[in-house]
């Protein structure tokens, strides 16, 4: 069997995948949803994002301009940190934060019980700066900003809910559909960090079009 292989220069492969992912969408999707969708297929090469992306009302107007005002991003992998786009994030004043590796997090953690990245949002939400925070990992981190919400500590400007995995995956993304905060949330099982960064870098990207 001969394979035939696309003649495409370094600089057209993004604008090439995103022609392909185009002409392959299952159905028409929201424009104003459009490019946060599209580079979430992108990164992941999996069409279920389409319908699995749940979004609050108005919430990437909400996310677009917490960005301008200067929102920092915390994560909870230094994955997600390293792949989103900071130079970007810097022109409107935030900075990208992961707590992870933190030693105060880590005794945190140890003397509490409970995983780094509990500690890692308790730590977050001490911080006197308004907060995106964009999970691709940890449901406990997603289920800590829950109580977080409820008890009054802190009020996202946006979560990112996006953690990969099996145990309390999907009930963690559940519980902030349901919390007051605006939010984007990869409904099921499917995430991941590299997703968490593609959402932040789509919000990004949509303001440097601006």
């Amino acid at each position: 069997m001969k394979i035939e292989l696309e003649r495409v220069t370094p600089a057209e492969i993004e604008k090439r995948s995103f022609e392909i992912i185009e002409s392959e969408l299952p159905h028409p999707i929201d424009p104003s949803l459009a490019p946060i969708i599209k580079r979430v297929v992108h990164t992941s090469a999996d069409f279920d994002y389409v319908d699995n992306l749940c979004f609050s009302e108005g919430v990437v107007e909400k996310a677009l301009r917490a960005i301008e005002n200067g929102a920092c991003i915390v994560t909870d992998t230094n994955m997600a940190k390293s792949g989103i786009n900071k130079t970007a994030l810097a022109k409107h004043g935030g900075e990208v934060f992961c707590f992870m590796s933190d030693p105060d997090v880590g005794e945190a953690a140890k003397k509490n019980g409970t995983t780094r990245a509990v500690a890692s949002m308790e730590k977050a939400a001490e911080m006197d700066r308004p907060l995106i925070f964009s999970i691709g990992n940890a449901p406990t981190a997603l289920v800590k900003l829950y109580e977080l919400i409820e008890e009054k500590k802190l009020k996202p400007e946006l979560i990112i809910g996006v953690p990969v995995g099996f145990v309390n995956v999907v009930q963690s993304k559940e519980l902030i559909m349901q919390a007051d905060v605006p939010y984007i949330v990869a409904r099921g099982r499917k995430g991941g960090s590299n997703v968490a960064a593609a959402i932040c870098n789509a919000l990004l990207y949509m303001l440097g079009r601006d």
